[in-house]
């Protein structure tokens, strides 16, 4: 576990440029187009804090604390009218940065250090079902109360119509 931590340490101390570099494959990938109705300073900002946080959201945060803040962005995604597929999209690239990251910078000479790199992704793996999982169900109850509200609307404004005739 120590050799983890060392890990999730380097993720946290490298987290602004993790962001800013998630930001970028998020806005040239074609798979994230309507990203672009993302305030990007909003995008890099939640992804900031799940890097320079992620000792505690790997380590110490269950899957209710997960699917709480995944079911708030999927939601937020769905009032912002970017796609499910585009809001899993990005999830996935967010994990695939950190992946990325965590081959390249870790020292993987030693048994120890291989062993601490791959609890660290099986960690992340968790992590990011657990959040795709959460995001789609936000998305889901939110695109959900959207439709019976305009349903709701659509029904007011037919009784009106009827009731002008």
């Amino acid at each position: 576990m120590i050799i983890t931590y060392r890990f999730v340490r380097l993720v946290e101390d490298h987290s602004d440029a993790l962001a800013s570099s998630l930001l970028r494959k998020v806005q040239s990938s074609p798979g994230c187009a309507d990203f672009d109705k993302v305030p990007p300073q909003e995008l890099e900002h939640r992804v900031y804090e799940i890097y320079r946080h992620l000792g505690e959201w790997l380590l110490h945060k269950n899957e209710s604390d997960v699917e709480q803040r995944y079911m708030e962005i999927g939601r937020r995604r769905a009032q912002q009218s970017v796609p499910l597929s585009q809001v899993i999209w990005a999830i996935i690239l967010t994990k695939r940065n950190l992946w990325e990251f965590i081959l390249d910078e870790a020292f993987p000479d030693r048994p120890v250090e291989i062993l601490g790199k791959q609890e660290l992704l099986q960690l992340l793996d968790q992590f990011f079902d657990w959040a795709m999982h959460a995001a789609a169900v936000g998305y889901e109850r939110s695109a959900e109360a959207n439709a019976k509200a305009d349903k709701n609307e659509m029904g007011l404004k037919r009784n009106t119509e009827v009731e002008a005739i």
